[in-house]
């Protein structure tokens, strides 16, 4: 039976691994020891604990376990390379690796420092923590793997098949450049507001956040024509992308997004990750990006109260 090692048992990783779990063989990698009993709510409000496999890095340098199959890097953005890097030593160069990360910057990175295959999965599943020994599956959305050169079709296949199998609705894509940037505009609509106004998805629908909601993907559908990304689902414009947004805020609409639960903690939020290259971009082509440059700053001074 092929091994699955998830790095960095955060929500998204620790729902994956309830997810595997009872179909492969899988191991949650941290920095801490974590209860082996794991407990996972689904979007139904039902309960279902798990007994999950769980490492520290430093277990794993010691007493190292069997080769992995895959190795899910799931940790934030700006901690995936240091992740990585963690437990380099004790893993094979060739062994496959597949990035969940938002925005778009450790997976160019990490594709091409790394020297086996390097998969890329975006997902609009949503989950947040209850503690060391809980997640909630607060919302079911779609998952696509690709990598950036399209040079393992096959690779992305089988583990499309095997989320899929596991419930994760997931789907091989062989342009998964353009799934990113499109999770990249879903992120950059949703992500900083709610962790700035300290509300659920859900509630970006109200009047006080909507209008909002709108001006960043007005400023992101022009970003991203100059990318050559196209609006999703055959759409045109900006109103493909609001649409798309909406239906995730809808898809997502009691889930805790990531952003906001790391303000909660007290902890750096991806901004760089999700706000940074939607920044660079439209300075690099001169479209305005004055709503996304506001989000950043606001972002950076709560940061900095932390």
């Amino acid at each position: 039976m092929t091994s699955h090692w998830i790095l960095g048992p955060g929500a998204i990783g620790r729902l994956l691994a309830h997810s595997l779990s009872p179909f492969t063989d899988v191991t949650l990698i941290g920095r801490r020891a974590l209860p082996e009993q794991q407990r996972l709510t689904t979007p139904e409000g039902e309960e279902r604990t798990l007994r999950l496999a769980s490492v520290t890095v430093a277990e794993l340098a010691s007493h190292p376990l069997p080769a992995p199959g895959f190795v899910h890097i799931t940790t934030k953005a700006m901690a995936a390379e240091a992740a990585l890097a963690s437990i380099a030593d004790v893993v094979a160069p060739t062994t496959p690796l597949v990035l969940w990360q938002n925005g778009f910057l450790a997976q160019p990175r990490i594709t091409q420092t790394w020297p086996g295959p390097v998969l890329c999965a975006t997902t609009t599943q949503g989950a947040y923590l209850t503690g060391d020994g809980g997640v909630v599956h607060a919302g079911r959305g779609p998952t696509f793997i690709g990598d950036l050169d399209n040079q393992h079709a096959g690779l992305a296949e089988a583990l499309a098949a095997l989320l899929s199998e596991a419930n994760f609705t997931a789907t091989a894509e062989g342009d998964i450049r353009q799934r990113l940037w499109q999770k990249l505009a879903v992120n950059a609509a949703i992500n900083p507001l709610v962790a700035l106004n300290g509300v659920h998805n859900g509630e970006l629908r109200d009047d006080a956040y909507a209008g909002r909601v709108e001006a960043v993907v007005t400023e992101v559908a022009a970003i991203l024509e100059q990318e050559s990304i196209a609006p999703p689902k055959g759409g045109e414009g900006k109103d493909a992308w609001l649409a798309l947004v909406w239906q995730v805020v809808e898809n997502t609409a009691n889930n805790k997004a990531s952003m906001l639960q790391d303000v909660e903690a007290k902890r750096p939020t991806e901004r760089g990750a999700i706000l940074g290259p939607l920044i660079e971009s439209a300075e690099r082509h001169g479209v305005p990006c004055g709503v996304l440059q506001t989000l950043d700053d606001e972002l950076a001074m709560l940061e900095a109260r932390f």
